[in-house]
């Protein structure tokens, strides 16, 4: 292992070397000018046409990563913070742009992901990265189309199709840590049926995640995805797809309450499931366009300690959604329209604790009215327009906006703006609380926010290097905090801020090709991420760093080898103590940290690969989240098969 890790660390020095030290940064990114149609619009829309700052993960990036879980890859893309509480498969949160975990909404394939009975929040820990096609990252508030979950931006993730009459894909890896994931996928193409079919499982042994302490935290994880669709006409096709994953993964705990993770033995077991039904309508001269979507996501988590059930939630969101399109003027203008009804059912069943009943079962439902104006006033200049109606059963109705120009100033010049406002809902665990000593707030009021952005994309040298910028700046009102003190029954509850929370910033990315055999994709965020004190000042928002930045070098050694060299820095950020009561909680300082990863494929024949993996080569020791420690060096051996 010392002889692997001192060879992939000459490797990665020499390939660091070719390139200056200021075109350090990000990785896995594609030129924001690309043609690419992405999910950014009611229509699917080339990214070129788009005012928001979009990253777009592909098939090839995917392959050459090789990664075991998609936080793992949206770790590299600008404005994205991961924070991970412990070893692979744990509690794992992502924040864009500097605003909350459940400020993101998530797509698989076009359902809502978010889990309403874990704060609207998806746990990214538990995502798979296997059997994916690509990822679309919407940075910037898509409220106006999205609706609440969407303040900050969207996650899209699409799984693969069949494209060929019969394919039959297989892997498996093993690696450190006692790490095995493998997969089998079969998929055919047939006249007007298409159908693919995979699973995939990952198991790990893990490692101790608490400063203390040798027990080990694994994490078991089977993962089914299947997609199916049938071109009934040159007009209409019909299309389903399903996705579920079932696993478990052990945990610790403060059990002395003296605000420190120790060894327990704690358990938490999950199943999530995404279903879609979906028609898309097109008239043969393609101005009218219709789709019909009926979508359903279930979530269960259940926590053991000891072998004995403490608490489970569960929930369910069912999305009934209609959206009609009309295009005229050649093609130039669009009006489009969204009808939609959500209902997400809650339920939560643990011990009676801190003078409260956890025991839950709730329910909300949501109509909304969205339409969405696009038009290319020339080959020049788009403008668009956006609007959204939400009636909820337990709030007063909102309603969103947003506007956008992109302007292509010349060949290799494009401008960006937009300006709108979007809303979160409160959670219903913010509003009824939880099994632990968080006690609800029923009477919270939605977060608002108003936000706009200026990008500015540049192509040099013959189109061999695209440098991006963007500015954003959004003010939030009603931020709720989640970690309240009750004086009354000395747990926690939940309460919107006084004042403004402020998030703004800078996303700088550049883009090259450095060779016939070498490319870099590089990146560096600056987030300011702020709120009120309480005493007339601000404060630094939790786990937001101010300063990141990834570098990604592609080198293509020779036709049948590929070397993939990734580089991620995440600056110090703050978090919270909470020491033995009635001490108040404090604020620590997490230190800063690099990650070096290096990926190698070797292509032996047109069916068969093997792939090296190699994380955090430097061994750094680091913690994302208080008190729950992360891997070190670790390293991972696969073959893949295909037909």
């Amino acid at each position: 292992m010392k002889n692997i890790r001192s060879m992939a660390t000459a490797v990665t020095a020499s390939l660091l070397s070719v390139l200056p030290f200021s075109a350090q940064g990000q990785t896995l990114q594609q030129s924001e000018i690309e043609e690419v149609l992405v999910s950014a619009s009611l229509l699917p829309i080339a990214a070129s046409r788009s005012a928001n700052a979009i990253t777009v993960i592909d098939s090839e990036q995917l392959k050459n990563r090789a990664a075991l879980s998609v936080s793992d890859l949206l770790r590299d893309v600008p404005g994205m913070a991961v924070s991970r509480s412990g070893v692979q498969g744990s509690a794992t949160q992502i924040r864009v742009r500097g605003a909350e975990a459940n400020h993101l909404l998530v797509l698989i394939d076009g359902v809502e992901a978010n889990d309403p009975s874990q704060s609207d929040e998806l746990n990214w820990g538990t995502l798979s990265a296997a059997d994916i096609e690509r990822i679309e990252v919407i940075r910037g508030p898509q409220s106006s189309l999205r609706g609440s979950d969407a303040m900050a931006g969207v996650v899209n993730i699409v799984t693969r199709r069949a494209d060929r009459p019969l394919s039959a894909n297989l892997f498996t890896e093993t690696g450190s840590f006692g790490t095995h994931n493998s997969g089998l996928s079969i998929g055919s193409k047939q006249g007007d049926f298409d159908g693919r079919l995979s699973v995939n499982h990952i198991e790990t042994e893990g490692e101790n995640i608490s400063r203390t302490g040798s027990e080990k935290d694994g994490y078991k994880n089977t993962n089914i995805n299947l997609n199916a669709g049938w071109t009934v006409s040159d007009e209409l096709r019909l299309s389903f797809a399903a996705r579920q994953s079932d696993g478990m993964n052990e945990f610790d705990g403060d059990s002395d309450f003296d605000g420190f993770v120790e060894d327990q033995d704690k358990v938490s077991e999950f199943r999530n499931s995404t279903m879609r039904v979906q028609g898309d309508y097109v008239s043969v001269d393609g101005r009218f366009q219709h789709k019909l979507v009926i979508a359903q996501s279930n979530n269960d988590n259940e926590a053991f300690d000891a072998g004995v059930l403490g608490n489970y939630t569960s929930s369910t969101k069912d999305q009934y959604q209609y959206v009609g399109s009309v295009f005229w003027d050649e093609f130039s203008q669009r009006l489009s329209v969204l009808a939609e009804r959500e209902e997400e059912d809650f339920s939560q069943r643990g011990p009676l604790a801190w003078g409260s009943d956890p025991n839950q079962d709730r329910e909300r439902n949501t109509d909304s009215l969205a339409i969405e104006y696009r038009t290319d006033l020339s080959d020049s200049l788009t403008l668009a327009a956006s609007g959204r109606y939400d009636d909820n059963s337990e709030f007063d109705s909102a309603n969103t906006f947003r506007v956008e120009a992109v302007y292509q100033l010349n060949d290799s010049t494009r401008l960006r703006s937009a300006y709108g406002t979007a809303i979160k809902n409160p959670t219903f665990s913010e509003r009824f609380g939880f099994y632990t000593n968080f006690i609800g707030n029923p009477n919270l009021k939605p977060e608002e926010s108003t936000s706009w952005e200026l990008g500015v994309d540049q192509i040099l040298f013959d189109s061999n290097l695209t440098l991006s910028a963007t500015l954003f700046d959004a003010e939030l009102e009603n931020e709720i905090n989640g970690f309240v003190s009750d004086p009354v029954t000395f747990g926690f509850t939940s309460a919107n801020k006084e004042g403004k929370s402020k998030r703004q910033g800078v996303e700088l990315t550049a883009i090259g090709i450095l060779s016939d055999s070498l490319s870099l994709n590089a990146a560096y965020t600056y987030t300011d991420s702020i709120e009120s004190d309480g005493a007339g000042g601000y404060k630094d928002e939790i786990r937001r760093a101010r300063h990141t930045g990834s570098l990604n070098l592609a080198w293509q050694v020779m036709d049948n080898l590929h070397i993939n060299t990734n580089a991620q820095y995440n600056g110090s950020q703050t978090d919270v103590f909470f020491p033995p009561w009635p001490a108040p909680s404090e604020t620590v300082t997490l230190a800063d940290y690099t990650l070096l990863n290096v990926n190698a494929n070797y292509s032996a024949s047109e069916k068969l690969s093997i792939y090296l993996r190699l994380d955090n080569l430097l061994d750094d020791n680091y913690e994302e989240v208080f008190g729950y420690q992360t891997l070190g060096f670790g390293a991972s051996l696969g073959v893949r098969f295909s037909l």
